[in-house]
């Protein structure tokens, strides 16, 4: 039987061709292009709270979820007049017009373009220099499990109260946890991610045996606050929005008491919409009371750098740079074959995975932080292995 070329659908009052719609996106789970869409048309109410009138990246992964992804700041020239625009302007004097998604078809036409995953801004197309949303990101570092995650996610969530914050939860769809808190758009980029900054802090001081504040991923314990989300240029998973992972996980929104028992292995692109039916959006009120960031500026005013975030430098070396992960997660199990005492002293955390932004695609670089190794079984420095040049991508830009 011969393959569908195309499937086209009506969607607010416009049609929207699905190109290649029985490609598979999801191979372990057997998900085609188009069943991914029709995920996104049963949730759409509650996928559109999450980035309507938001700029979005367009994270494109042309060759499925397994596939390495390519980041798209600027809409396609060629895009359809119910896609609209917002212009991000760059200290550098550039400027990128970026996909808004306010409608149905303008949300079936960035699957289409491969975007599994949605990743809006945390401003309004109306106002893109000041922030309508505080974003508390919970990441685990290696070998935290989900419940360790919920135990931060508590502290949290008592720190929100008493500064007068309203917190909505969400999966990450990923290993981590998301707080968004809806603000008045009054501070810019700065002030905004100095709050997230000061509330990562006091998260960190309540509960410094699970959870930490500190930037220095060599540094980090139990559940990194990463406030840096709150950046100019950083983008987030919205709600509801599928992640790349092979069995089609969900960012999936919840009430405090659901979240704070869930497994996010429940949810996912096949069991969600019958969730979604049953119970609706559980952020549906998001917008209803934005906060005031007042009370968490005077609390980062009172603030004081710990000790730890001035420490010294901890012994981390380069193991392996690569354009892609597999690469350089083989030239780590070659440096361990080669170290093999070293590499039995090591905690999951003492292996660091980074994740960094090309021109249009990520680089992967493994470092080695070698504390828990003893001083007599640490090994020379070596060159990287593999050892790519991330600065190919930027010459001749």
């Amino acid at each position: 039987m011969a393959k569908v070329s195309h499937h086209t659908l009506t969607l607010a009052g416009h049609e929207v061709k699905i190109s290649n719609p029985d490609k598979l996106y999801f191979a372990e789970a057997k998900i085609s292009k188009l069943e991914l869409v029709q995920y996104y048309l049963r949730v759409a109410p509650g996928a559109l709270r999450g980035v309507a009138r938001r700029p979005m990246v367009l994270k494109r992964f042309v060759d499925g979820a397994a596939g390495e992804p390519f980041f798209q700041k600027r809409v396609p020239a060629n895009h359809p007049p119910y896609v609209d625009l917002a212009t991000f302007e760059y200290p550098s004097g550039g400027v990128a017009h970026e996909a808004v998604v306010n409608n149905e078809a303008a949300l079936a036409w960035v699957v289409n373009l491969g975007c599994i995953e949605l990743h809006p801004h945390a401003v309004r197309a109306s106002n893109m220099e000041q922030p309508d949303e505080l974003r508390i990101d919970l990441d685990p570092v290696p070998g935290v499990q989900w419940p360790q995650i919920l135990e931060v996610a508590a502290v949290a969530r008592e720190v929100l109260a008493e500064l007068g914050l309203e917190g909505w939860p969400k999966t990450s769809g990923s290993r981590g946890a998301h707080i968004w808190v809806r603000i008045e758009p009054e501070w810019p980029f700065a002030q905004v991610r100095r709050a997230g900054q000061a509330f990562a802090r006091e998260v960190a001081r309540r509960a410094p045996g699970i959870a930490t504040a500190l930037w220095a991923k060599e540094q980090r314990h139990g559940v990194f606050i990463d406030y840096n989300q709150n950046a100019r240029d950083r983008t987030t998973c919205s709600a509801w929005s599928v992640r790349a992972t092979p069995d089609a996980r969900v960012s999936m929104p919840l009430d405090w008491d659901t979240f704070l028992s869930c497994d996010p292995r429940d949810f996912t692109l096949r069991t969600v919409p019958a969730l979604f039916e049953k119970n609706g959006d559980a952020h549906a009120q998001i917008d209803a009371r934005p906060a005031r960031l007042d009370a968490l500026l005077k609390l980062a005013d009172q603030q004081k750098a710990s000790p730890a975030e001035a420490r010294a430098p901890m012994p981390v070396i380069t193991v392996a740079q690569a354009k892609l992960k597999p690469d350089a997660l083989a030239g780590l199990e070659r440096w361990k074959a080669r170290h093999p005492d070293a590499a039995a002293k090591l905690q999951p955390a003492d292996v660091i995975v980074d994740t960094n932004r090309g021109r249009a695609t990520a680089w992967y670089r493994v470092r080695i932080n070698l504390k828990n190794v003893p001083l007599e079984l640490r090994p020379p420095p070596e060159p990287p292995d593999p050892d790519y040049d991330f600065k190919v991508e930027w010459s001749g830009w």
